[in-house]
């Protein structure tokens, strides 16, 4: 029967609203859990603690929600569906045009010529606050790239949907290439990474470049 090949879960709305806790030992972030989800303050600065399958899962009732709005309407025709970008993607958009340049805003620096920080991440010896944020900015702080995209470096890490395996780019196809894998709850832990991009407050420069790749665990 059909009905083998359909797989339901159940996905948690709310992100880990601890991140803020359980990702740094010994260190005093009780305010951040408290307020960052809640207070009206944080209302523009990204979303953190989001799973991959959290952020599948948004795309499908953002994909689901609109459609069913369009239906409504006479002569309108419903929309491509919403989903993660894959690994190829994310960074053909990062580049904003500049093929061969490390990053979203060109480079290769990551200050413009006045010395002034182009993105929010951990610069020099990790002082985070020389760039302007000591964690995360409101979103849309830093100036866009060419084609009007904000924050694709710094800030927050973003998922692909892509997997993460070391061979890739040896083994995929050269065009649109995509390596995908459906992890299974009792699957080893490697088989669960998940390509992010784009670095974090937290991160060095290196991972802001557009051709740095790293993973995080699918939970």
């Amino acid at each position: 029967h059909r009905s083998v090949f359909v797989k339901r879960e159940t996905i948690n709305v709310y992100p880990d609203t601890l991140a803020w806790i359980h990702d740094f030992t010994y260190s005093y972030n009780e305010p951040l859990a408290q307020e960052y989800f809640w207070h009206p303050a944080y209302n523009h600065y990204p979303l953190v603690g989001v799973t991959w399958k959290q952020a599948k899962a948004f795309c499908i009732w953002r994909t689901q929600k609109i459609n069913n709005y369009l239906s409504g309407r006479k002569g309108v025709s419903s929309v491509s569906e919403f989903r993660l970008p894959t690994e190829a993607e994310w960074e053909w958009a990062a580049r904003g045009g500049f093929e061969l340049n490390a990053y979203p805003w060109g480079g290769p620096y990551g200050r413009n010529h006045e010395g002034c920080f182009l993105a929010n991440y951990k610069p020099l010896r990790g002082n985070y606050i020389d760039d302007g944020g000591l964690t995360t900015v409101i979103v849309a702080h830093y100036p866009a790239n060419e084609w009007g995209l904000y924050d694709m470096s710094g800030n927050v890490a973003e998922w692909t949907s892509s997997a993460f395996n070391e061979s890739s780019y040896n083994f995929t196809w050269d065009l649109n290439p995509d390596y995908t894998y459906n992890a299974k709850e009792d699957d080893a832990p490697v088989m669960k990474r998940k390509v992010i991009r784009g670095g974090s407050w937290k991160d060095i420069g290196y991972y802001l470049q557009v051709s740095t790749r790293a993973y995080e665990y699918q939970d």
